[in-house]
């Protein structure tokens, strides 16, 4: 729900309403309007890789739904861990600032555990319904790793419009109840969920309609914070703190709470 460096949230959120009937519009407008303007994360290089482009691990593919086939064995090219990110509107291409930040400060807290990444492959882009794109990858590569690295502990998480990505596969909608289910992607599958060790999320659209990850499917295992002040996850008016996940220090403590699960 961010632009990069410009208060542009409303225009382009009115250029995605002309795609829809009025009446959904009118809905959604009424949502988009009570949220501040923010603005964009600096964007920051990432290390890791492009959206869709794994680690260490197999390579991603398309995984037909309830596939039948033989219990997986761990392969040796398997990492301990798998981090799949959902990056925020408009950030860099991969994981993202705050992604970027967490990997790093978890990678230490492990024990030498290896961890390899997943940029949730999506547009992040000022079309929100796109979103529901990313549920899906992010889905199909839940599956992949579940099939292929069984031992493997995936964490899933996600930043601003990255945050709702990872609402849909928890059956969240990210837009408060009167919205609903339009323009969602379906919950992971139940069969999937207990492979996700943990769930992070920063800025959540959900959590500003009391719709947040710790009252999901995974309850225990997600942590979801928001920063103070931030209009996208609270009714803060500060739109500066939605950049401020890293440098609060968000993102270890993120990285704390999933080392403790991990």
């Amino acid at each position: 729900m961010i632009g990069r460096g410009h208060y542009r949230y409303g225009k382009m959120a009115h250029v995605t309403l002309l795609r829809m009937p009025t009446g959904l519009a009118a809905a959604i407008s009424a949502v988009v309007c009570a949220t501040a303007l923010v603005v964009a994360p600096v964007a920051m290089a990432q290390p890791d890789h492009q959206p869709g482009v794994p680690g260490p691990g197999p390579a991603p593919g398309p995984i037909a739904a309830n596939a039948p086939g033989p219990v997986a064995t761990q392969s040796s090219s398997c990492p301990d861990i798998e981090v799949i990110f959902a990056r925020g509107t408009d950030d860099t291409p991969g994981l993202g600032t705050p992604g970027s930040a967490f990997v790093s400060a978890l990678r230490p807290l492990v024990g030498g555990q290896t961890v390899s990444t997943y940029a949730v492959n999506y547009p992040a882009s000022y079309d929100f319904l796109a979103a529901a794109d990313g549920a899906t990858d992010a889905q199909n590569r839940i599956q992949l790793m579940s099939t292929q690295c069984p031992s493997t502990k995936l964490v899933l998480g996600g930043y601003s419009q990255g945050a709702a990505v990872v609402d849909m596969l928890a059956g969240v909608p990210p837009l408060g109840n009167k919205i609903g289910e339009i323009g969602s992607a379906p919950p992971l599958p139940a069969s999937l969920q207990s492979n996700i060790a943990a769930v992070v999320a920063f800025g959540n659209p959900a959590a500003k309609f009391s719709n947040p990850l710790t009252g999901s499917v995974f309850g225990g295992r997600a942590i979801d914070l928001c920063k103070d002040g931030d209009p996208i996850c609270s009714g803060g008016r500060n739109p500066f703190a939605h950049n401020d996940y890293v440098s609060a220090g968000l993102t270890q403590q993120a990285a704390n709470f999933v080392a403790g699960r991990v």
